[in-house]
Parts: structure tokens; sequence; C-alpha cells
């Protein structure tokens, strides 16, 4: 059985969709991997001969098991937000006549081979050899080098085990990390000395062998205690859940001022409230609004008042960055059965636009107490929410239309990168850094004043413009219910209204008509 298994690993692998992607991204993953593993290298050779030039008075081995209290709590993060557990892609298995234990402890094996798991060995194995090589005892350095992989494995089924226990909360990372600083403040502060209380255990190992015994049964029990866990929940139909609780509907009869997109609204809020990806935007309102708290107070910022726009743009617009940029990506799951209904796509995203609007608004006003700063932090709030409200909402729903990947709601929100394309981190350069750069441009060509009065023109422009020209030429061709469509035929129908109406009226129509006949029998092909 484990020889059919790695066939169907070996296959699955070099038939992954990573060997289809572009052959610069295959290069510069293993561009990536290889950098690691030479730092990696490099770091395990020259680490004795640093450490000893540093502190001449000190065993450098000695050092080094002193940092293992602080590499494990590294190293569980970075496991946590990053390392996932292989369970997917061994669930079309369930359908075979397999057994489930064999299943599970395949998955459980995989994630052991995980690179993770060896990349630590490219620092330890060579300094272990130069250990050897200074005239350190060889059973005590293998001994130590067997420790360091156990270790290793160790946090590789911790982590796992913190994920299943903490996969039902929305903010699941909180209780780790707050476990970890805690750990990490006693140790800092010597109430508890955990880097000391290591280093002896990992040396009291290397040197008795018949230690060994501790660190294997701790690894044996956590992956006893994963294999339940997984043989518990390992079911082709285990996102089903059996219990109904009461549903508590919510009127939201202030939605109902805003007109033909009150529903579509109501939609979005529900959605929010309901599902864990969603409301995280709602939780990182408060990283948000607690952003400026970061920069205002340190007398260096308040020298640098072209940064205030940088700010101001994330302080008021963290919803709609974070919410807006997965548009229409929120709404996959039902999409199908959205655009069948008779609707129009132009009520769609004008129920975008305002509600990221009103969560601009709603910030700025949040976001008043700065004042305490100094007048011109309020100043540069204020036309950085006008400049999100008349330029971001288009920029971010124009980089939205190019996300076709789907979301699943109900999974935890921290660090997870589903839905997230190239073009989510490419969006992030107009979205923060132009504004910022035109505010710094205007400012030391001319004065802050200027600089503001830029952006805030920018954001008026926006809202008096384009949102009309969208509005006026979607009703005109009859916008098709296709996202890249709308897209295109918006970007050149604005252009033809602001250049070619004054002088060739009529024409722009004839051919905004002709361009959108092209592009549907380019999608129908």
């Amino acid at each position: 059985m484990i020889k059919h298994f790695l066939r169907l690993e070996w296959k699955q692998y070099f038939r992954s969709s990573y060997w289809q992607k572009s052959l610069g991204l295959n290069i510069l993953l293993v561009f990536f991997a290889l950098y690691f593993i030479a730092m990696f290298l490099l770091g395990g050779l020259a680490l004795y001969p640093i450490l000893k030039k540093m502190y001449p008075d000190n065993d450098p081995f000695v050092i080094v098991n002193g940092f293992i209290f602080y590499w494990i709590i590294a190293d569980l993060l970075m496991r946590f937000f990053f390392q996932k557990l292989p369970v997917m892609s061994v669930k079309p298995l369930l359908t075979l006549p397999i057994k489930r234990s064999s299943v599970v402890n395949f998955v459980l094996g995989k994630s052991a081979l995980s690179f993770l798991n060896f990349l630590p060995l490219f620092a330890v194995i060579p300094f272990g050899l130069v250990l050897i090589s200074e005239g350190y005892n060889v059973s005590t350095t293998i001994v130590w080098m067997f420790v360091m992989l156990l270790i290793t494995l160790i946090i590789n089924f911790l982590n796992f085990i913190i994920e299943s226990l903490t996969a039902e909360s929305d903010l699941s990372f909180l209780p780790l990390i707050a476990t970890t600083s805690v750990l990490f403040a006693l140790n800092y502060f010597s109430i508890v000395s955990f880097s000391e209380i290591v280093s002896k255990a990992v040396l009291s190992i290397a040197e008795n062998p018949l230690l060994l015994s501790i660190p294997i049964l701790l690894l044996v029990g956590l992956y006893l205690y994963n294999y339940r866990i997984l043989r518990a929940k390992l079911f082709l139909d285990s996102s089903l859940k059996s219990k109904t609780q009461e549903v508590k509907v919510a009127d939201m009869a202030w939605t109902r001022r805003f007109g033909k997109v009150a529903p579509f609204m109501q939609l979005d809020l529900k959605l929010i409230w309901r599902n864990k990806r969603p409301r995280s935007s709602v939780f990182l309102i408060v990283v948000g609004l607690l952003y400026g708290l970061f920069f205002y107070p340190n007398p260096v910022y308040q020298n640098m008042p072209w940064f205030f726009a940088f700010v101001g743009i994330f302080v008021t617009g963290i919803f709609l960055i974070n919410f807006g940029q997965f548009v229409p990506a929120w709404d996959s799951g039902y999409y199908k059965m959205l655009m069948s209904q008779n609707i129009t796509y132009q009520d769609y995203l004008k129920s975008k636009f305002t509600l990221m609007s009103l969560s601009v608004i709603i910030l700025f006003v949040l976001s008043i107490p700065y004042v305490y700063f100094g007048w011109d932090i309020l100043l540069a709030h204020f036309a950085a929410a006008i400049y999100n409200i008349g330029v971001n909402t288009h920029v971010i729903l124009f980089g939205g239309s190019f996300n076709r990947k789907k979301i699943d709601l109900n999974q935890r929100a921290a660090f997870n990168y589903q839905g997230t394309g190239a073009m989510q981190w490419l969006i992030g350069f107009p979205l923060m850094f132009l504004p910022m750069g035109i505010f710094a441009l205007f400012y030391y060509t001319i004065n802050f004043e200027s600089g503001i009065a830029a952006l805030t023109i920018l954001g008026l422009l926006g809202i008096t413009l384009l949102f009309h020209l969208q509005e006026i030429f979607l009703n005109i061709f009859r916008i098709q219910k296709k996202f890249y469509i709308i897209l295109a035929t918006e970007i050149l129908v604005s252009l033809s209204a602001i250049i070619v109406i004054p002088f060739f009226n009529g024409i722009e129509l004839i051919l905004a008509n002709s361009l959108l006949i092209n592009l549907e029998s380019k999608l129908i092909l």
C-alpha cells in the first residue's frame, strides 16, 4: 500500500498545476528554494567561527543551544500561518476500497516529509560536522543532531494540533500569538528562563542517549493524537453540518433608502455577518483605525507630512481594500444564480460602490480623534477619504474583475490566501503608493495645502465624472452580465465621453457598440 501511495504522490507532483504555470514563475520558485537552502548551509558552516570570534570566552555549542527556544517559537508561528495539513489531496482516496487508517497514516507521513522539516537540517548537519572537526565528542554531536530532527518533527505535529483546536475561531491566530508572546516575555524579563531550560534539556539528552526516549515518546504521542483527530474528521461529507440553529433575521430597513441597490447591500451585509472570511473585514477595521498610532506619536513622522497621505488612505480605506479586492469573488458560491435574475449589473456594481463608500465615510468619522496630533493630519485623512471614494473604489473594482478564483467563505481569514492572485498584489501599488506619490509631488513642489487639494480634486472628479459616466453608458448599451465586458466598455466609453463627444457627437456610440460585439464574440468563442 505504501508503494502505491508513493507512486500516486509521484504522479500527482509532476502532474500538478504548478508545472503548468509560466516558466518564469517556476524558475522563481526553484530559485527561492535554492536560496534558502544555500543560506542555511552557509549559516551552518559559518556559525561556529562567527560565534568563536564574537564570544571567545564562551562555547559556541552552548550559545547555539541557548537559542533553540527562540527557534521553536519562530518555527511554530511560521508553520501555523503557512503550513497546512494536506487533507484535500487525499480525499479522492476515500472513495476507493482503502482503509481510512492507511489514508490517515499516509497524510501524517506526508506532512513529515515537508520542505519545512528538511530545511533546518541544512544548517544543523553542517554545524554538527564543524563541531566534530573542532574536536567535540562524535556520539554527543550525532545525538544532538538527531534531537534537533526530533524537535522539528514535534513542532510539525504540534502545529496541526493547534490548527485543529482553533479552526472554528475567526481569530484563530490570537491564542497562539498570545501564548508565544507570554512565553517570550517571561523569558525576556528573566522571570522564567525558558531558553536556559531548553538548552539544558537538549544538552542533557545529547550527553545521555538514553534520554532520547523522552522526545521520541513525545513525538509518538503527538502523532497518535493527530491520528485520532484526523481519523474522526476525514470523511467526504465532513463539511456537512447535521445540527441546525435558529436563524436570526435582521430587517436592515435602513438600507431601503438606497433604492434599487438595497437588496444587494443587504446580501453583502448578511454575507459579512454570517461567514468567517468576510467577517474578518470588519475585524480589520480596528487594526486600520489604530494604524496611525504606529506613526503619528513618533516625532520622526511629524516631519514627513507627505507620509500622512499613505496613512490616511489605509486608515479610511481598510475595509475598501480588504473587501473590495475580492469583488465579485465573495459571491462565487451563488454568482450564476444571482446573474440569472432580472437585475442589471449596474445595480450590482453600484451596491458594491455604495457599501465601500459608506465604509470610508464611517472610518473617516471614527478617525477624527487623530486631530489630537495636529489639524494637518485631519486634513490629510479628509483628502484621503475623498480620494478613496472617487478613485480607489473604481481602481479596486477594476482589479477585482481580473480575479476568477472562488472563495470559501467559511474558512478562517488569518493568512488565508485563497482567492488571491497576482492582480491583488499589483493593484496595491496604485491604491496605496500613487496617492502618496501625488501628495509628495505637490508637497515638495508647492506646499502641504496643494497636496491636500490635489487628492481632494481627484476624488471629486472621480465621484462626479467617472461614476456618472458609468451609470449613463451602462444604461445606453444594456451591458451584459460579463464582468470583463463591463469594465472594458466603461473605460473606453468614459474616455470617449471626455474626448470625443465635444467634437464628434454620436461617434463614440458606434465605436463602443462595435467593441462590445467583438468582445462578446471572443467570449463566446
